[in-house]
């Protein structure tokens, strides 16, 4: 109850700073979203249950974008990474991608589906006695048929991208996809190795946050896709029968 609690509010920051994007558009940048958001924080729990990732634009590929001191430009993306710590310590671990605008370009909607995609793939094979590692395995495969699907990725290059000892997809997929969540925002990070080699029981909460990077500079990237950093993240709680999706995705 405490993390539905954290997870709660935190969503409740999350649309407070998605209706000041056009705000921060036409002054206050990044700088603008993140006081939205630590507002929040401040007035619903303990505070951020880590400091908030505000990406726009190529910020939003790089992976702790801590600055938050750039514009924000219309057409661009915003990668936003934060949330609420409860007032008794448990935090919530949640991460959207917004348009500037109305709307993503299409370009950036291609890059948004996959990684949707992906995380949907991930959440829905969530079950106690899973490997803590089969779900990003799975979200790891749509994410490289993505890259293939984009032009990044010939057909060819699929089972070497996939092979666990060259993982050439982290190129553009940065990181893991899951972490435990509790009082930490990465909570029993001290026995990482033994739970990631571990199973899923009933009662953990970690996090689920597949997500592409097409660097601003990176040439193997066709030129219309770079720039585009897109990342989704919920935390979900392993039940008897699949899992219960703490943060709601609608936003």
């Amino acid at each position: 109850e405490s993390l539905r609690a954290a997870a709660r509010a935190s969503l409740v920051g999350h649309r407070e700073l998605r209706d000041e994007i056009p705000r921060a558009v036409r002054e206050g940048g990044e700088r603008w979203l993140e006081g939205t958001f630590l507002r929040r924080c401040s007035a619903s729990g303990n505070g951020p249950g880590y400091w908030p990732i505000v990406g726009a634009g190529a910020h939003s590929c790089i992976l702790h974008w801590h600055r938050n001191d750039g514009p924000v430009r219309e057409g661009d993306v915003v990668l936003v990474d934060a949330a609420v710590e409860g007032h008794d310590h448990y935090t919530a671990d949640i991460t959207r991608t917004y348009p500037t605008g109305s709307s993503f370009t299409p370009a950036q909607q291609a890059v948004v589906d996959i990684v949707q995609a992906a995380h949907d793939a991930a959440i829905a094979s969530i079950r106690p006695g899973c490997g803590f590692h089969d779900s990003q395995d799975i979200a790891w495969t749509v994410l490289v048929d993505g890259l293939i699907d984009l032009g990044v990725f010939r057909p060819e290059q699929r089972s070497e991208a996939l092979d666990p000892e060259t993982l050439l997809h982290r190129r553009y997929t940065l990181h893991r996809t899951s972490h435990h969540l509790g009082l930490d925002v990465h909570d029993c990070q001290v026995i990482v190795a033994e739970y990631r080699a571990g199973t899923i029981e009933p009662g953990m909460v970690f996090t689920i946050e597949p997500g592409l990077y097409l660097q601003e500079h990176d040439t193997s990237v066709p030129e219309h896709l770079r720039g585009i950093g897109v990342r989704i993240e919920d935390d979900v709680l392993v039940t008897e029968k699949g899992c219960d999706v703490l943060t709601d995705r609608d936003l």
